[in-house]
């Protein structure tokens, strides 16, 4: 077993990381706020599934609620509404989520609850099939929703390899043909200490906090009908990142049902694998599409009115990052809104922005770091992502004081090698 106190120049955070034998991971931190965050950190979302499985993490995802041997379908839920606790998950591409927020006295008899969901799901027959119906209804909602359809219409244009190309929650018609067992299958594989994180936080002493936790492990461990291996689970696929654009690729989608069109643009960028290279792009985003004052907002909204809403991501994913544009707006715009968008990058190439235009991005940036600080959700959430995507937790302390060394220059080089106004990836979406 091995603990280390992880520390940051001038951080707000101090967390304490623990590594025990059978490869579970610990991050715990006492924080004086009379609540407990346990966020278990699955190091395995859709990224991970073949395209004949595609869908499959989000689906267990409901299925881990569906009862073990000790506990009946409901049972968990009940136990932590009765004690005025939360809880709730969430999948990614390149994780899974599970979290309940109880009080600091209920955290010792709740905790071993979540984890024996969690490492114990029977993922029964009958429950299968009747989340099957739920999971096919999300997949339908999703479809019917316009910001989404234009989310997947791009990934499925930026990737030709990557699995990030696929919808999270997968193929209605790959759902329909799951079974439980494969299911099960994929639950013993992925879902064993060595590939969680958990990360608590919340107003208990850090080895006590630590402690609940391992145990709660332990005695779930003890139960489950295969034990755990230290074998590392296969990795789905091993994939270099796809090279950059080289020309101007477009996709136009007619869709009936939008009363505006939608643009988006894309460079694929470095992503968790390359972390340094991201600060830069990060910035970038926030100069150009983030706050009213941003160069995008108030040129293409608020001044000229090209736009209903802009927006500017840098979408950072373990093996890959996109650069990515998304606007609303009149068909009749689109040409002199792609224009004005490559004007804005040409600019950005050869003038670096003001000292005075990066201080509002470091602002910004160390202002949400400081607000998304505030509860023992939030830290248990920076600690659990960093940890369980990168297997590094130092990113998550470092990452204000990255942006805060940028320099206009720094950004004017990103633009440069990253940001091509003649190799991009276009799809629009309009009525007709």
């Amino acid at each position: 077993m091995t603990s280390t106190l992880v520390n940051a120049a001038a951080s707000i955070n101090a967390p304490t990381l623990r590594r025990l034998p059978n490869g579970l991971t610990i991050i715990a931190e006492q924080m004086p706020v009379e609540a407990v965050n346990l966020s278990l950190w699955m190091g395995v979302g859709s990224a991970v599934e073949t395209d004949e499985i595609n869908g499959m993490a989000h689906f267990l995802e409901h299925m881990i609620f569906k009862g073990t041997r000790s506990l009946q379908s409901g049972e968990f839920e009940q136990k932590i509404e009765q004690a005025g606790a939360v809880t709730n998950a969430a999948t990614s591409q390149d994780y899974t989520c599970y979290y309940i927020t109880t009080a600091p006295q209920d955290f010792a008899k709740l905790a071993p609850l979540q984890v024996e969901v969690l490492r114990n799901a029977t993922i029964p027959d009958a429950a299968f099939e009747r989340e099957r119906s739920v999971v096919l209804e999300e997949i339908r909602r999703s479809e019917d929703n316009a910001r989404r359809r234009t989310y997947y219409r791009s990934m499925e244009a930026a990737f030709e390899r990557l699995p990030y190309r696929r919808p999270v929650l997968g193929p209605a018609s790959v759902i329909e043909q799951l079974s439980p067992q494969q299911m099960r299958d994929f639950h013993s594989t992925w879902y064993r200490p060595q590939s969680t994180t958990a990360s608590v936080v919340g107003n208990l002493p850090v080895e006590e906090l630590i402690e609940i936790v391992a145990q709660s492990f332990e005695q779930a461990e003890a139960r489950a009908e295969q034990p755990n291996s230290l074998q590392k689970p296969p990795e789905a696929f091993v994939s270099e990142p796809e090279s950059p654009f080289t020309t101007v690729r477009r996709q136009v989608h007619i869709d009936e049902s939008l009363q505006q069109a939608r643009l988006v643009m894309m460079w694929r960028v470095p992503g968790m694998a390359d972390l340094s290279q991201t600060y830069a792009l990060d910035a970038l985003a926030a100069v150009l599409g983030q706050g009213r004052t941003a160069r995008f907002v108030r040129d293409l909204r608020e001044e000229r009115g090209l736009v209903s809403s802009i927006s500017v991501s840098n979408m950072t994913y373990v093996r890959q990052g996109l650069f990515y544009i998304a606007a609303q707006l009149p068909s009749e715009n689109l040409e002199a809104v792609e224009t004005a968008i490559l004007t804005h990058i040409r600019q950005l190439q050869v003038e670096a922005i003001s000292e005075a235009e990066l201080q509002r991005v470091r602002t910004i940036v160390a202002n949400r770091y400081v607000f998304g600080n505030e509860t023992p959700s939030d830290r248990a959430s920076l600690y659990g992502y960093y940890q369980a995507v990168l297997g590094d937790l130092t990113p998550a302390l470092t990452y204000p004081a990255q942006i805060q060394a940028l320099t206009p220059q720094v950004l004017q080089a990103a633009v440069q090698q990253y940001l091509s106004p003649d190799a991009y990836q276009a799809v629009i979406l309009k009525s007709a």
